[in-house]
């Protein structure tokens, strides 16, 4: 979140429009001084040079720059490295100062400098979280690459099931089960069409996909199921050897393969944090994972910095906001100003809570949707709340550093209600 991020006197202000091949650098060593504009190239030589330049000044310097896409990585790196503070600054701020000081939607990469070199004067930046230099890097990548895996994954499946199982052998996706098992895909890479199936025997049949199905629950009646399906089908009569079950069976190993990768990842990323305290603490609470728990660590970094639950939940943009102008006052929202990705993790882990039995998660998402379960803006409400209990829960277990206990809600002293029959009902919901 952009805050006012005072800065020390005599620092020289560094502002850097970062894109892709050359960086516009605008550099104020003082109030009275005159500034100096430079172009650096992303090379080797170029950082040096830019490095030794502020090096010359011998005195505290700030770096400021909008991120852009992954461009600014390399040189934030450099920068920091050779001593320098980092700042980032907000895109969407940026883009509306630039339009309050010029009165103008005109745009390019010096003037964005200048932007930033104000944004810079007045502290209206941002903390800027090295992944490498925190030591999530590696986390970041695994958990960006699942994602993409992951969304691959889905599209060839809806791939699948839109275009091909229609075509040749309709009737077989009931007996698709969830989305991460294998023995689907493998079943029809090897009997693609309801012929492959029926030019065996009964029994020839039983026998040759006995072992691609892998474990199941009466196998030998879903066998025979499939098998029966696969007589009465209204599949396209297409040979197993033609052009077109070929390219099914293309899409078919690629899904697997797809399957196989996701599955490495996890291993990796549950090998590679199994000492990590932060993430067995986020594994104890219900809803998240071995992935979510990647992903909150990844895109979160260490809690530990947000002072405030309420940081945190703006970090995530899961804070409220409201337009009010004069009498007007709009509908209070969700602000989503936040991390996208810790936004949708934090959602989703919350929706995985409410269907485990006997947490806290659960009790509430009940006694929200008690005075009306039929009614659908409710419960997103009431999954909109539990999403926010989530993100509090988890800022809690880590800042902590305690585990998680599911049910801490206790009747606050007050009143009539003595501290000894407080910590008797609190005993008693633990």
């Amino acid at each position: 979140m952009t805050n006012r991020q005072p800065i020390p006197n005599n620092t020289v202000l560094v502002a850097i429009d970062v894109a892709k091949a050359r960086n516009e650098v605008l550099i104020e060593a003082g109030p009275q001084q005159r500034r100096r504009r430079l172009s650096v190239l992303n090379t080797r030589p170029e950082h040096d040079r830019l490095v030794e330049t502020l090096l010359r000044y011998e005195r505290p310097i700030v770096c400021g720059f909008e991120a852009t896409g992954n461009y600014h990585r390399p040189l934030a790196w450099r920068l920091i490295e050779a001593g320098f503070e980092a700042r980032l600054i907000s895109s969407m701020a940026l883009a509306r100062t630039r339009e309050a000081l010029h009165n103008s939607w005109d745009k390019n990469d010096p003037k964005d400098a200048q932007v930033i070199l104000h944004m810079l004067r007045i502290g209206a930046t941002q903390h800027y979280h090295d992944p490498l230099k925190a030591g999530i890097n590696d986390v970041q990548e695994l958990s960006k690459t699942h994602e993409t895996i992951s969304k691959a994954k889905t599209e060839i499946q809806h791939r699948i099931l839109t275009h091909y199982l229609p075509l040749y052998f309709p009737e077989v996706e009931r007996f698709k089960g969830n989305s991460r098992s294998d023995w689907f895909f493998a079943f029809l890479e090897q009997f693609p069409t309801p012929a492959s199936i029926t030019a065996l025997s009964k029994e020839a049949f039983l026998q040759a996909a006995w072992a691609v199905i892998g474990r199941k629950v009466s196998k030998e009646r879903l066998l025979a199921d499939i098998y029966e399906t696969a007589r009465t089908s209204i599949g396209l009569p297409l040979p197993p050897d033609a052009p077109a079950i070929q390219m099914f069976r293309m899409v078919l190993a690629e899904a697997r393969g797809l399957i196989r990768q996701r599955g490495e990842i996890e291993n990796l990323a549950d090998s590679l944090l199994c000492e990590n305290a932060d993430y067995q603490r986020l594994r104890q609470v219900p809803g998240i994972g071995p992935i979510n728990a990647l992903t909150i660590i990844a895109e979160g970094g260490d809690l530990r910095r947000f002072g405030h639950h309420r940081q945190f939940l703006k970090f995530c943009g899961l804070d409220l906001s409201t337009l009010q102008s004069g009498s007007f006052r709009g509908q209070t929202k969700l602000s989503k100003y936040g991390n996208a990705r810790l936004r949708r993790t934090l959602w989703i882990a919350g929706q995985v809570a409410i269907r485990q039995r006997d947490n806290s998660f659960r009790d509430k998402y009940e006694r929200y949707v008690a005075r009306d379960r039929d009614n659908p803006d409710l419960k997103r409400k009431a999954l909109t709340a539990i999403t926010a209990k989530m993100a509090r829960v988890v800022h809690a277990v880590i800042k902590s550093g305690s585990d998680y206990r599911p049910f801490i809600e206790a009747p606050v002293p007050g009143g009539r209600t003595s501290l000894s029959s407080c910590r008797e009902g609190a005993t008693a919901t633990l």
